[in-house]
């Protein structure tokens, strides 16, 4: 497909759909690892997915077979189940439309359950790896040649009870495309406590799920000192723009890294138009010059999450979702550290006048209107 028909088309779905770090960190019970580009999460994923004994779960909006060259999924995904590993693939339909149908084909043929996610007014946006019901990744990572540089946030967690809320929340997914084993649909019926239900938040609406949307309603209206916000696309829904602005009201420290150059265009002109809105209130903005696709909210430097939602209408309404939240010091502390470099590579953001042309001006009116009704 044409990079510029696959781009058109993305944006219509999207609008209507130094030193060697160790290899974890110990939280109490819960190991973790944060990873910050797609290369780095990538290259975690390869060596978690090359120790399964038992079974691998993958669950992607963008599942394509373009990365062989630097990080071969499909040649070990297929080694892995012909090894008696158990390997089941969930893919959005839309978003892994590139996946050639030859590899599909030899994927199943090597014993591969592989799945897509099909409904016309809901996408699955997650990024989840889960390894031997034992190993969780969780964050905004595809599975995509063209992103192997971006800047991004993934999270590695090795814990049982954080493992198995990640698990559940992939078997309602698998439950969804039609899957039909036993095991993995067990998980989707096994109610968890509500401490480990908190841990892993949700939108699912084909499930009327909206876990990950009032807990930034929550934390935003709580927050005491300060909000740190990372986006790729900045195109919030009314309810959270009201919000953010009411924060600034009441001395709230607001700070919001998006990227000056996103993977569509358009979208750059309505970040910086939202950007310049929120701007006039005091919210402090910044322009990473990288394409940054991280999502991370913190609050009070002491509450972070890391998920794969946007701060679009779409990630709080249509589409499926996932994020992980945490209070422990020592993570909070790394996020904290990695949104204050981000930060330092970023230019302020000015409040500039706009130009565009008639026709992107009527498409951006459109864009907005439609938003703003959402």
């Amino acid at each position: 497909m044409a990079p510029f028909v696959k781009g058109f088309m993305g944006l219509f779905f999207w609008l209507n759909i130094a030193t060697k770090a160790p290899d974890y960190a110990i939280l109490g019970t819960m190991k973790y690892r944060l990873y910050t580009t797609s290369k780095k999460a990538w290259s975690a994923m390869i060596k978690s997915i090359a120790q399964a004994k038992k079974s691998i779960y993958i669950e992607m909006y963008i599942f394509l077979d373009d990365t062989t060259d630097s990080h071969d999924f499909i040649g070990l995904l297929k080694k892995q189940a012909q090894a008696g590993v158990e390997v089941v693939i969930v893919a959005d339909a839309f978003g892994s439309l590139d996946m050639k149908g030859k590899t599909i084909t030899e994927l199943r043929a090597a014993g591969v359950e592989f799945l897509l996610f099909s409904h016309f007014w809901h996408r699955t946006h997650r990024k989840i790896v889960v390894i031997d019901k034992q190993v969780a990744f969780v964050g905004g990572v595809n599975i995509e040649k063209k992103i192997i540089n971006w800047q991004d946030i993934q999270i590695k967690m090795e814990g049982n009870k954080t493992v198995k809320a990640v698990l559940r929340s992939f078997a309602r997914t698998y439950q969804a495309c039609g899957g039909k084993n036993k095991n993995i649909l067990s998980y989707y019926q096994k109610s968890l406590i509500k401490k480990i239900k908190s841990l892993v938040l949700e939108n699912l609406p084909i499930h009327n799920i909206s876990s990950l949307r009032e807990y930034y309603k929550t934390k935003i209206i709580s927050a005491q000192k300060n909000i740190k916000i990372i986006t790729p696309y900045f195109l919030p829904p009314r309810w959270l723009m009201a919000l953010l602005d009411d924060a600034r009201r009441r001395q709230i420290e607001i700070e919001i890294i998006i990227p000056q150059n996103t993977d569509f265009k358009i979208v750059d002109k309505i970040n910086n138009s939202y950007a310049s809105q929120l701007a006039l209130s005091g919210i402090k903005f910044y322009h990473n010059p990288k394409m940054n696709h991280a999502k991370v909210l913190l609050v009070d430097d002491t509450e972070a999450l890391v998920g794969s939602q946007n701060l679009d209408f779409l990630s709080f309404g249509r589409n499926l979702e996932v994020g992980v939240f945490f209070k422990q010091r020592e993570i909070v502390q790394e996020l904290n550290q990695i949104f204050n470099k981000w930060r330092g590579q970023s230019a302020p953001f000015q409040i500039t006048k706009i130009r565009l042309n008639w026709g992107k001006r009527i498409t951006m009116k459109v864009i907005r209107l439609f938003l703003s009704i959402i």
